[in-house]
């Protein structure tokens, strides 16, 4: 497994604050032949929080509503893909030929996740196959990000790069982490 720079930041919309929320980091790692190892980690009051249950799942095209960790990737070119991970286990990804131009029925690779909560932290560790890489020449670019739901209602939004104006985790500047892998042309 490859490490690359510490783990990184995700800052909240200013316009979306989370008071509850301490703070949230990821770090990145290559994982096995061109796949990804995200390890989120979000620290604060759990109970302030409003996190999806096994026992109540959420609709999959509804996840980015409630709580969830979420990244998008992208490279070269205009398309991307966007997976994003629930606290109830469900996951969701879906490609895109451009900027919010979803391709339908694409089938994304199944990432394989891991849960952990403790006392004031949420802990997720994924582990994506070099396959979930859109198609494209250069490096990999990541969008990461966070969906925060209070237990009050409002959603909180966290990346590691916004674009001026309202949150949007698709804006092609919220992309702000270059890998250096080199993962196989798809």
């Amino acid at each position: 497994m490859t490490s690359l720079p510490a783990n990184r930041a995700l800052t909240p919309h200013p316009e979306h604050p989370a008071p509850a929320v301490a703070g949230i980091a990821v770090a990145v790692a290559a994982h096995g032949s061109g796949g990804l190892q995200l390890d989120y980690h979000l620290a604060g009051d759990l109970a302030a929080l409003r996190l999806p249950s096994p026992a109540a799942p959420v609709a999959p095209d509804r996840l980015w509503a409630h709580t969830c960790f979420e990244v998008f990737l992208r490279r070269g070119g205009e398309a991307y893909r966007e997976y994003n991970f629930s606290p109830s286990g469900q996951w969701a990804g879906y490609a895109f030929a451009a900027y919010r131009q979803r391709l339908e029925n694409v089938t994304l690779p199944a990432p394989h996740l891991e849960w952990q909560v403790a006392e004031g932290s949420l802990s997720l560790r994924v582990t994506l196959p070099a396959e979930a890489a859109p198609a494209g020449d250069g490096e990999l670019h990541l969008a990461l990000t966070t969906v925060v739901e209070q237990a009050d209602g409002p959603l909180s939004y966290w990346a590691l790069a916004h674009p001026a104006g309202k949150a949007d985790f698709h804006h092609r500047d919220g992309f702000a982490l270059a890998v250096p892998l080199a993962l196989p042309d798809l």
